[in-house]
């Protein structure tokens, strides 16, 4: 999608060059150059009227065909016409570069002045950077083949590398792109969380990732702890091929809010896919900012009540089991929990104990 962005807002320019290539090989330079410049003249207001914009990379294109155009006539040297393409290319060079491997976006800015209303979010903006990277090694080694068909090859060879190759180049870049976009990226199919402020306001809507990659941008998640008649806390074991505190011990139940999916709904869904709980009912008990190396989380904790559970390995959960309190207590500190889990015990015990008639020993 971004590939089809960047060849709208610059190829359109490239026209004239053409123009100017097929007209010379059957009437000359000089009649080359004047049609080539009517012809881009056209293109402008045609663009003007039809967009209601000014094509300024068109207007540049006009501009240095007259110039070395001028030149080359004047000066009856046709090499310094036929650098042109280089002069171009190098230019789109630089604004890729800077916006490849920089801290700004360039070609964002220019491509959301023409798209106004699309949203670049974190994630399309990092796929649109891997592209342009690719594009610039690429338009890098173009460059220096067409420079080198200046002064070693024909007119006929370099009128196919600079013209004809540009955007055979091009659609090459757009197929494997597409092809990896399609068939390799997980992007599509990534989670989306809201990102959020310590009151709960969403400020952003971010991937999985982007929340998992130490940037530390706060997003929501449900906690569910699940106690039995007894006072008995359950707790489940993750699985060993979880990336994040795998085979440990943890909250019964814990996941991310989904963007755009309530709270009941949440927790209504995470319930059910580890602990196998349908329509469990809950009540609030507290919220808090946790911080770990990777990640800030808006931790909504709940509890609830429930003495079967008719519970199924599956790849987040290896195991669920019923911990009592002084068990609990007794193994602190040891790594067999999770710290988020660690820390999050010391403060449901404090407002159950207040809140909520369970019997349990210290």
């Amino acid at each position: 999608m971004d590939l089809k962005r960047i060849l709208k807002t610059i190829l359109p320019g490239l026209i004239p060059l053409f123009v100017f290539i097929l007209v010379d090989e059957i009437w000359g330079a000089k009649t080359g150059l004047i049609v080539a410049i009517i012809f881009g003249i056209i293109q402008f207001f045609a663009i003007y009227v039809k967009e209601k914009r000014i094509d300024k990379f068109v207007l540049f294109d006009i501009a240095l065909i007259v110039l070395l155009g001028l030149i080359s006539v004047v000066l009856q040297n046709e090499v310094f016409f036929k650098l042109k393409p280089v002069f171009i290319e190098s230019i789109l060079l630089i604004i890729l570069g800077i916006s490849a491997f920089g801290k700004k976006n360039i070609l964002l800015i220019i491509t959301g002045r023409y798209l106004k209303g699309v949203d670049f979010n974190e994630d399309v903006q990092k796929k649109m950077q891997n592209s342009m990277r690719l594009m610039f090694w690429i338009f890098f080694a173009h460059n220096l083949l067409v420079v080198y068909s200046v002064f070693r090859m024909s007119k006929e060879a370099w009128g196919f590398i600079s013209g004809v190759l540009f955007y055979v180049v091009f659609g090459i870049v757009f197929i494997i792109e597409f092809v990896r976009n399609r068939y390799f990226s997980k992007t599509d199919s990534e989670e989306y969380l809201a990102e959020v402020d310590e009151s709960g306001k969403i400020i952003a809507k971010i991937s999985r990732t982007t929340a998992h990659d130490g940037s530390k941008r706060l997003h929501p998640v449900i906690h569910v702890h699940v106690f039995n008649s007894k006072g008995d806390l359950l707790l489940q074991k993750r699985s060993t091929t979880r990336k994040i505190q795998p085979g440990k011990w943890d909250t019964a139940v814990g996941g991310h809010i989904k963007f755009g999916e309530n709270i009941e709904d949440a927790i209504k869904r995470e319930t059910y896919e580890e602990i196998s709980i349908p329509d469990v009912k809950v009540d609030f008990l507290t919220r808090y900012v946790w911080e770990s190396e990777i990640e800030k989380e808006l931790v909504f904790v709940f509890i609830t009540f429930f003495d079967d559970i008719n519970f199924s390995p599956n790849d987040e959960v290896e195991e669920v089991k019923f911990w009592k309190i002084t068990e609990i207590n007794k193994n602190l500190g040891k790594r067999i929990f999770t710290p988020n889990f660690e820390n999050e015990f010391q403060k449901i015990i404090s407002n159950i104990k207040f809140n909520f008639q369970i019997n349990y020993q210290r």
